[in-house]
């Protein structure tokens, strides 16, 4: 299985990742100094999940665990869980689209705007659509040649992870996402798709374990299975509960008008009479 990751391109390649990274933390860190000049205060924990989220998703393309990955398939698994749902849950959680909308100036605010708006946004946002691009393309990448050819061409690797990274952003935000989301879908669908999403992703490690790859050894494959299943499972449970507390949030925003009328009504009740004594 190994494969050399090597070639007279591979260096660039690893330094404009490395650039591309250091410029996502230095633009963010700069919308929330920004932010805080203007008076409207942005949390320093949301840099360091947006900085431990770059980190997380940089890691699975340079450095040691790329080239480990190309021997093991364990690693190989570790690489796949950190690009495909640990960095989308954290650079979700650090709501990049609402600093950039505080911060613009207002025409390019505006076109984001219109660009959260637009149709094809919209439809690829959608919880469904995102369900389907992040495990379908997980399934597509195990069950086709895409495995053994990633393990050859670096810069199919570094494509594969970014699909990984991109749609496990756009499914995690689609479900738990903190950022502004124009005709936002309904609870229970985001519910159901969460559902089916991590039942695929727990069926996809069975599959594995019981038919590994080409060229995968089997204890690797029964290791790396495991970790796709129970490393899986544990980031999905932080899903879950950030879910379940964002729906019982919006859930008591919408009872507390009805819950804040009782108390008022009955003050005005009581204060009535007090009020036409006075006037007498």
């Amino acid at each position: 299985m190994r494969h050399g990751h090597g070639g007279g391109g591979a260096p660039t390649l690893e330094l404009i990742l490395i650039g591309l990274a250091a410029l996502a933390v230095l633009v963010y860190a700069s919308g929330m100094l920004t932010s805080r000049r203007q008076g409207r205060a942005w949390s320093t924990d949301r840099l360091g999940l947006w900085t431990l989220g770059i980190a997380a998703a940089t890691a699975t393309v340079v450095g040691p665990l790329p080239e480990a990955a190309q021997g093991d398939f364990v690693r190989h698994m570790a690489a796949h869980l950190s690009a495909g749902m640990l960095a989308p849950l954290l650079l979700v959680l650090a709501a990049p689209v609402t600093l950039a909308l505080r911060t613009l100036h207002v025409t390019p605010a505006r076109r984001i705007s219109r660009l959260l708006r637009s149709a094809p946004v919209r439809f690829i946002a959608h919880p469904v659509t995102a369900g389907i691009l992040s495990a379908g393309g997980l399934w597509l990448i195990y069950l086709t040649s895409i495995f053994e050819m990633m393990q050859a061409i670096p810069v199919l690797h570094v494509l594969v992870q970014g699909h990984l990274l991109l749609s496990g952003y756009v499914f995690t935000a689609a479900i738990i996402g903190r950022d502004p989301a124009p005709h936002a879908p309904r609870w229970v669908l985001k519910a159901v798709v969460l559902v089916l999403a991590m039942a695929s992703h727990a069926v996809l490690a069975k599959h594995l374990y019981a038919h590994p790859p080409t060229g995968v050894p089997i204890g690797q494959a029964h290791d790396g299975a495991l970790l796709m299943y129970y490393g899986g499972a544990a980031i999905e449970v932080a899903i879950v509960v950030i879910f379940c507390a964002q729906w019982y949030r919006a859930a008591g925003r919408r009872l507390a008008p009805r819950s804040a009328d009782a108390p008022h009504t009955g003050d005005a009740h009581r204060t009535a009479p007090a009020t036409m004594a006075s006037a007498k």
